[in-house]
């Protein structure tokens, strides 16, 4: 079976208007690769003024997690992927779509019963083939290599391989895009279509998410989950900002990219055909620059829900300019600022540690005016009297306030933590 040139595909085409499908199975959270499946997907419509579309396909009932398909649906909401139509595979099945689909195959000598099931009954000596339109180039395989596969199961719920042929044909989908792993199962759907006298649509296959250590990033190797990046302290616009480019690549140099502005510069074309390393570091600096972009204020409403309810919030709030140029998620403030809140245990530095923190205790024993002016001013006579080190001193002092060596400005974490608690830590 040979199918129409790419040109001729993207005619066809655009006298028609562009539909894409995410299609998801509620079988656990979602996989940083599901959601850029997603994405591109929504990408592709939006760009052509058409229409994205989610359709759960939860025929796999013992699979199934309970909650799954309203996870999704929250996921993908807080990405701000928002779907024109919806639809539930287990519902459709109602209608009998699948069933039928099965029987006119069956009756037409393209599909057989066996043990209370059917079977895709394939045909020898042929040739299936397809032009993916991510990776650019022509696919195809011998019939005689393929095995016939089960398409209606006993329970009279269809596999994969019929529902989404079937579907994508009812819903008028016009690109289908998936992961590189569901590429060995098209030629079993080629066939379908072939079989079921359906139009065929674009079909591309995404590039894999390689894991840094080797391999694909998958969940056998320990899943990356959407759900688990939120809950590290990562911000929906700066994930959605970093998996646009694991597999996509603008003309230009450009990185930040909101998603109305990767939507109106998306291109096709710009699938990448190596596949791409899933950087920490790379994501941990994008979400570094999105968290800058926020004011104080929207910053400490992210942050409140995620500190200990102990921590006094007048304090967070003043600690917020301190830190905010200094992390790169959520999580970090608590390591950041934490001592703040919760005593660390004093980390003594250099030589002349009791000397540094003595003179500074008793020089701050008689500030008044608790602010930043004043006590840095006190500070650094205590070290000119003294003929200290500026920066052996404040590392000492790091170390007895924070119990670490890098602190947000040390002058102004003292000012929020209080005259009280400062003298407290340095008397110790």
């Amino acid at each position: 079976m040979s199918i129409a040139s790419i040109t001729d595909r993207i005619q066809l085409v655009r006298m028609n208007k562009v539909r894409t499908r995410f299609a998801p199975s509620p079988t656990g959270s979602l996989h940083i690769g599901g959601l850029r499946t997603a994405l591109y997907a929504y990408a592709l419509a939006k760009h052509e003024s058409g229409d994205f579309l989610l359709r759960i396909e939860d025929t796999d009932k013992k699979r199934e997690v309970e909650g799954g398909k309203e996870k999704i649906k929250e996921i993908l909401k807080i990405f701000n992927l928002s779907w024109d139509e919806d639809y539930v595979q287990s519902e459709l099945a109602k209608d009998g779509r699948y069933k039928k689909a099965a029987e006119q195959l069956v009756k037409e000598g393209h599909a057989y019963e066996d043990e209370g099931a059917i079977r895709i009954k394939i045909p020898k000596g042929e040739k299936v083939s397809f032009h993916d339109f991510v990776l650019d180039k022509d696919v195809s395989w011998e019939t005689d290599i393929l095995e016939d596969l089960v398409i209606l199961k006993s329970d009279g719920l269809p596999t994969y391989h019929l529902a989404s042929v079937v579907d994508d044909h009812k819903m008028k989908i016009s690109h289908v895009l998936r992961g590189h792993d569901w590429l060995p199962s098209t030629p079993i759907h080629l066939l379908l279509y072939k079989f079921l006298g359906y139009e065929v649509p674009q079909i591309g296959h995404l590039t894999d998410i390689l894991d840094p250590e080797g391999g694909k990033l998958s969940k056998r190797k320990g899943s990356i989950s959407c759900e688990g990046l939120l809950k590290e302290g990562y911000l929906p616009k700066a994930i959605l900002n970093f998996i646009m480019l694991l597999g996509w690549a603008p003309k230009d140099n450009q990185e930040i990219f909101s998603l109305e502005e990767f939507v109106k510069v998306f291109d096709p074309k710009g699938f990448q055909k190596a596949n791409p390393t899933f950087n920490k570091e790379k994501l941990d600096w994008f979400n570094g620059t999105y968290i800058r972009k926020l004011s104080d204020e929207e910053l400490f409403k992210l942050l409140d829900s995620k500190l200990d309810v102990s921590w006094e919030r007048e304090k967070v709030k003043k600690m917020i300019p301190l830190i905010k140029n200094r992390i790169n998620k959520l999580a970090d403030f608590s390591q950041i600022a934490g001592f703040v809140f919760e005593e660390k245990s004093p980390l003594k530095i250099t030589d002349r540690y009791s000397s540094h923190i003595s003179n500074a205790l008793k020089a701050l024993e008689g500030v008044d005016n608790w602010n930043k002016e004043t006590i840095n001013e006190t500070l650094m006579g205590i070290i000119d009297r003294n003929g200290f080190k500026v920066g052996d001193f404040f590392m000492d002092l790091r170390g007895t306030i924070a119990g670490s060596r890098f602190t947000p400005p040390i002058t102004e974490s003292i000012v929020v933590l209080g005259k009280e608690e400062t003298l407290k830590r340095l008397k110790r």
